[in-house]
């Protein structure tokens, strides 16, 4: 009895289990089953049995080939959940490339090259070929996409934004700088870096996201435009484009300002809120409109000024920001009393001592410009000599305004309580969340080593719709991280809405711990994913001649993979 490998006029083989018998010098065969339909697994194993195998153990097979799959599914799978064929409908022939551009954005955030060799069969480093049914995948396909997405990337923000977005919708935006490899791309310019990387070329990223943090558009700018100066555009791309014809923007100081808020109180419909700088604050105490006083017993108060007709000011001081600031001014100051007291010794030196107002101003701006306290000290500088003191009235003048702010909207109290307006501005803090998770580990959208604008901005687009991912992911993933699942007890639990945020009783016990409520070991959301990719598909062959008849294996996932995969909603697609 045997196996019979028969080809047919379809182009694929049918299994047959046989037997032959020789009559003379006429072999004649009796087919036994038609076993096509059966699995590789089973055949394989009923083949080792005929071949004289009485015991079937892991000594007949060997795993040809091992790749990632649980990380896959989960990525995989949260994007079917949410639908994102759909919003790729108008992509339809590079659909499965711009997913799996996505996917490896969230799983590995390698350059587009290697993104290319992952991709195809011989070189993949995990399933994602498979699961998109991906054959030959050259870098050149993957640009061809990523220019296909860019001409659709107004259609795809219209559908986020009108699955989250409303009328008399919050809209937070804020800015930030990206540093970028190479000298060709015409969006580059050397301008202020956000991330300390003085004298790089660099672009500007602006980011506008709902309420809850859910990233809506992205627009990549110039690396020398202020802040500000992106405003107007992006509030009229949502009331046009998105068609929302009531919003409220909120931003930082430095994008709403005050030139840009007489810009927006032309648009209809639209309210704004932001905070006031500390030169005018300082303008509101000499005044008089605001009185520090206000402070002793309360945290929170509101004010009008004529400084700002029509308008509400909220002033809040936060003991713990005002604590944190007069510590770090105070290290500050020190450090730049020990940089300015060596140069003061060199000047004094009596072998080659450092002379000339030049010399001595050069090395006194290196230091000022390193602490940024040059304000605080009082500098004489001569050409034989060098002193300073502390400008104890300057510093004081500052400590008086440590933990102070005052947020500023036209909003009436009808819209907004005192504690609403402080708790919506608070809320610029998750698009410097998305910011840091697209930048760095999680999705590392620098270094952008395109030259091409189009491709920096499709570059951009696409971190930004694996964020989107991310964002949702996290969120099912709450319980095995460390991010607080119950936030509404950690509201309720904060003595004041302008007090320092603090943590549920269940997430304390997960950070104290280390180990959630149902006995998972804690994890960040890039070890779980990692965790993840060790749940693996196998290619399996028996150990035979003929190894043509291979199968493949899902390794059994573990008690903490299966929790995941199950909070993902996402078990069904292993």
């Amino acid at each position: 009895m045997y196996i019979d490998y028969v080809p047919n006029k379809k182009l694929f083989r049918a299994i047959y289990l046989r037997e032959s018998r020789r009559d003379g010098k006429k072999v004649i065969k009796k087919t036994i089953s038609n076993i096509t339909h059966w699995e590789p697994k089973k055949i394989s194993a009923l083949r080792l049995v005929l071949n004289g195998e009485t015991r079937i153990g892991t000594e007949s097979f060997k795993i040809i080939r091992s790749l990632p799959h649980g990380n896959v599914t989960a990525v995989l799978g949260t994007m079917k959940r949410l639908n994102f064929s759909s919003l790729l409908s108008l992509l339809p022939k590079k659909r499965n490339l711009i997913l799996a551009l996505i996917a490896d954005r969230i799983i590995t955030h390698q350059s587009k090259y290697a993104t290319a060799k992952a991709l195809n069969p011989q070189t993949a480093k995990s399933t994602l070929f498979q699961e998109l049914k991906l054959s030959i995948v050259t870098t050149y396909d993957l640009y061809a996409a990523m220019d296909s997405l860019l001409k659709k990337k107004t259609v795809i923000e219209k559908q986020l934004a009108k699955k989250h977005l409303k009328d008399n919708a919050l809209v937070l935006y804020d800015l930030t700088s990206v540093y970028f490899e190479g000298t060709k791309c015409l969006l580059t310019r050397v301008g202020h870096s956000k991330e300390g990387k003085k004298g790089t070329l660099q672009i500007m990223v602006g980011l506008l996201t709902n309420k809850e943090g859910i990233p809506i558009a992205t627009e990549v700018f110039e690396g020398n435009v202020l802040d500000h100066t992106t405003l107007v555009a992006q509030v009229q791309k949502v009331s046009d484009t998105f068609g929302i014809t009531k919003l409220i923007i909120v931003g930082d100081r430095g994008t709403i300002i005050s030139k840009r808020i007489e810009e927006l109180k032309k648009i209809e419909g639209l309210a704004f809120l932001t905070a006031l700088k500390s030169r005018e604050i300082q303008a509101l105490i000499i005044e008089g409109s605001l009185k520090l006083s206000v402070f002793d017993e309360t945290d929170l108060a509101e004010i009008q000024s004529p400084l700002y007709p029509n308008e509400r000011l909220v002033c809040c001081r936060n003991l713990f920001l005002a604590k944190e600031r007069y510590e770090k001014r105070e290290a500050l100051l020190q450090a730049t009393g020990e940089e300015l007291k060596k140069i003061g010794i060199a000047t004094r030196s009596k072998k080659r001592s450092l002379k000339g107002k030049a010399n001595i101003g050069l090395r006194v701006g290196k230091v000022i410009g390193k602490y940024k306290m040059g304000k605080h000290f009082d500098l004489t500088i001569k050409s034989t000599e060098f002193s300073y003191q502390r400008d104890e009235a300057s510093i004081q003048r500052e400590q008086l305004l440590d933990g102070v702010y005052i947020i500023r909207t036209p909003l009436s109290k009808e819209d907004a309580s005192s504690s609403e307006v402080v708790t919506i501005y608070k809320g610029l803090a998750v698009v410097e969340r998305a910011f840091r998770c697209m930048k760095t580990t999680d999705l590392q959208i620098r270094p952008v080593c395109h030259h091409l604008s189009g491709r920096v901005k499709a570059h951009v687009f696409l971190c930004m719709l694996a964020y989107y991912v991310e964002w949702h992911m996290r969120q099912l993933l709450a319980p095995l991280l460390f991010e607080d699942e119950d936030k509404e007890e950690a509201q309720k639990a904060r003595i004041s809405v302008v007090a320092k945020a603090v943590r549920s009783d269940k997430a304390k016990r997960k950070d104290a711990k280390k180990v959630t409520d149902d006995g998972f070991p804690v994890q960040s959301y890039q070890s779980l994913l990692l965790d993840l990719g060790t749940l693996t598909r196998n290619t399996v062959a028996p150990k035979l001649d003929d190894e043509s008849l291979t199968f493949e294996q899902n390794t059994e996932p573990t008690v903490l993979q299966k929790k995941a995969l199950d909070l993902l909603q996402v078990s069904v697609y292993l």
